[in-house]
């Protein structure tokens, strides 16, 4: 298949506001991919990239841009895969000279659609629409077959290019080869916002609140002594994490799938920040020093198969009280069941003053949901917010090209009356927000490159953000966690910004266990 047709395919999905009709230009194009395609076109339909990670950022893609586009579109989605699975592979001395001069010659084949859509592929900032659920009834309608087979071939695979390769090779027959199968991660159940207890109760009714803890989500297959530990992107972690093994070795089940969050916890018992965990995960050597260093703890929360027992389709409460006959409480997470908004807002209290995040709230009659953002688990924990100053904005890739979009953001420095960057963000900006502001940045320009336009420090946006962390990469030693713009504040000055104090007192109340 030609990639142009994909990309107008890409183009109609993005276009359009009604899932049916989406689902009909999806399954349309899904029917036309040959066997050998069709796992490349659905990850690239999705937004995802097969090869992961390839090593082209926002600066090479900009330097390997070709100043015009092919008249005519020649590029196979063959091609194009062959192409990225060459740029992966491309390590070591000179890899980013390779990197660019391959991208290049790739980006100068494509017509300018179908560079757009490149680009946006390469950095993931594809925007199109064609989310997992489209994509699923898509595949049901493409392959004839009940889309309920198809959603839960994907929920126990975690893997929807391979469910639908064998959706549409071999139908109801192909779907039925995917099952929970030990050592074979599943994708995790994940959960929306509810901006409090009482929200969270209304929404549920009786409910399991969980403490919500800033670790690494983990998935824990035992059968015997056999234990593989993987990661939320379905990545094999167990040597990294002895600890974990050493727990899950101990449990008296013959077999089990447990889902659960690793922390690294001070003396006290209190978490180190998430960054401070993740140290321990992608080594493969020293890691006993570093366990000796920085030990981890388990805590987990959700069992989905016991003793050969799958427990998907079971209600959580049934879930949770085979946990709580499987682990011992060392290893549980901290949780109660209420209905009472007192008894709720006294478990938040308490969560946030050992040090973590907020509350998970679940309903009782939930199945796993498995791959889900559903709205039977809510997080509850608060959001900060800080009006901070526009230093410098970089210009955008893919569908954002053109528009000054990646923000550099700055707290005031009380002590000299400058501004002390405090890390960058591109969430959170609706298209009316990135022309208003990369008319309005430009003329506050002082200085520029090809990449970022640097501006006078007046423009104020309040940004929210989850917490603060330690970095080396800024001035003031941190920086914000999961930024985003809620809105421009054109009624403050600059001097009224937020100060650099303000930061740093929020992140010693994090660390000494008030997230307030």
């Amino acid at each position: 298949m030609r990639l142009a047709e994909l990309v107008e395919t890409s183009g109609r999905i993005a276009a359009t506001r009604s899932r049916l009709a989406k689902a009909g230009h999806l399954a349309e194009l899904l029917a036309r991919l040959a066997p050998d395609e069709v796992e490349v076109a659905v990850s690239w339909l999705a937004g995802e990239l097969s090869q992961g990670r390839v090593g082209v950022g926002p600066a090479l893609l900009r330097d390997a841009w070709p100043p015009g586009a092919a008249d005519e579109p020649s590029l196979t989605v063959g091609e194009v895969d062959v192409a990225v699975t060459r740029l992966a592979e491309a390590t070591g001395a000179g890899s980013q000279r390779a990197r660019g001069e391959l991208l290049a010659g790739l980006l100068a084949r494509a017509t300018r659609p179908e560079q757009e859509f490149l680009g946006g592929l390469l950095l993931g900032e594809l925007r199109q629409g064609a989310l997992e659920g489209l994509m699923v009834d898509a595949l049901a309608r493409a392959a004839e077959v009940p889309a309920d087979a198809v959603r839960r071939a994907v929920m126990v695979s975690g893997d929807l290019p391979s469910v639908a390769r064998a959706a549409l090779e071999s139908g109801a027959e192909g779907l039925a080869r995917f099952g929970v199968r030990l050592f074979r991660p599943l994708q995790p159940m994940l959960a929306q916002t509810a901006e409090g207890v009482d929200e969270a109760l209304d929404r549920l009714g009786r409910a399991a609140f969980d403490a919500k803890l800033d670790g690494a989500r983990v998935q824990v297959h035992k059968e015997g002594d056999e234990v593989r530990v993987f990661s939320r992107g379905a990545n094999d972690v167990t040597a990294a994490v002895p600890e974990v093994v050493a727990v899950a070795r101990s449990l008296p089940a013959a077999s089990a799938i447990l889902d659960g969050e690793v922390l690294a916890l001070r003396g006290d018992g209190t978490p180190w920040p998430f960054q401070v965990t993740m140290r321990r995960f992608g080594r493969r050597s020293d890691v006993e020093a570093m366990r000796e260093k920085l030990p981890l703890t388990p805590f987990f929360f959700d069992v989905l198969l016991l003793d050969g027992d799958e427990l998907l389709a079971r209600p959580a409460a049934e879930r949770f009280d085979a946990l709580a006959g499987a682990v011992p409480a060392f290893a549980a997470i901290p949780r109660v069941v209420t209905a009472d908004p007192s008894e709720a807002a006294a478990f938040l209290e308490q969560t946030l003053a050992a040090g973590h995040e907020g509350v998970m709230a679940k309903a009782l009659d939930a199945p796993y949901e498995a791959g889900s953002r559903g709205s039977l688990w809510l997080k509850v924990k608060p959001t900060h917010t800080l009006d901070l100053v526009v230093l410098a904005a970089e210009w955008g890739s893919g569908r954002r090209r053109g528009r000054l979009s990646n923000l550099h953001l700055g707290a005031r420095d009380s002590a000299t009356g400058g501004f002390v960057m405090l890390g960058k963000t591109f969430k959170g900006m609706t298209d009316e927000m990135l022309a208003w502001q990369t008319e309005r940045l430009q003329r506050l320009a002082v200085a520029h490159d090809r990449r970022t336009v640097h501006v006078r420090p007046e423009l104020v946006a309040e940004i929210a953000f989850d917490g603060v962390q330690e970095s080396p990469h800024y001035p003031a030693g941190l920086a914000l966690r999961f930024a985003r713009v809620k809105r421009y504040r054109p009624d403050k000055r600059a001097e009224e910004a937020d100060t650099v104090e303000t930061v740093r007192r929020i992140h010693r109340g994090i660390r000494g266990g008030s997230a307030r």
